[in-house]
């Protein structure tokens, strides 16, 4: 059984309009619609089909969203596939997913943003916001080039035994 826990969001809608509140992880983002609940205690219901992205912040007051930071501005380091999303309005953003096909979620895509530093810890993009995904890259492969062994010479004679 997974833990359950409230973690602070920003919410991107399609129409620009941003709101603010708790997400309980990870019942919240199951289903077809994210309950977020509210600075103000109401409980809201918003569908997936509406939903852009849902940013995990440290806090509220930063104001700055996504579109500061949409791309890595060098090759990443920490291990995983490096991709760009695309969106429905033509938007892009890069991310960096797990290596590992368990952890890929049914309903959308949950991945460390560019700048995880900056405002945004985690970001999850539903499947609907998205017209394509594409792979740039794959960071820290366990798949490995063996060397080969250097074979010795029968014919040569040792110096040294």
């Amino acid at each position: 059984m997974a833990l359950a826990s409230n973690k602070k969001v920003l919410l991107v809608r399609f129409e620009r309009e941003s709101l603010q509140g708790f997400v309980q992880t990870p019942s919240g983002l199951a289903g077809d619609a994210i309950e977020l609940l509210r600075p103000d205690g109401s409980l809201a219901r918003v569908p997936f089909a509406e939903t852009k992205l849902v940013c995990f912040v440290r806090d509220f007051e930063s104001g700055e969203t996504w579109r500061d930071h949409p791309g890595f501005a060098t090759r990443p380091k920490t291990a995983g596939l490096w991709v760009r999303f695309r969106f429905r309005d033509g938007d892009w953003l890069e991310g960096l997913l797990p290596n590992n096909l368990l952890q890929l979620e049914p309903s959308g895509f949950s991945f460390i943003p560019p700048d995880p530093g900056f405002q945004n810890q985690r970001i999850f993009v539903p499947r609907t916001a998205l017209s394509g995904v594409e792979v740039l890259g794959v960071i820290g492969s366990p798949l490995r080039r063996r060397t080969a062994k250097p074979t010795q010479d029968q014919g040569q004679l040792k110096m040294f035994d």
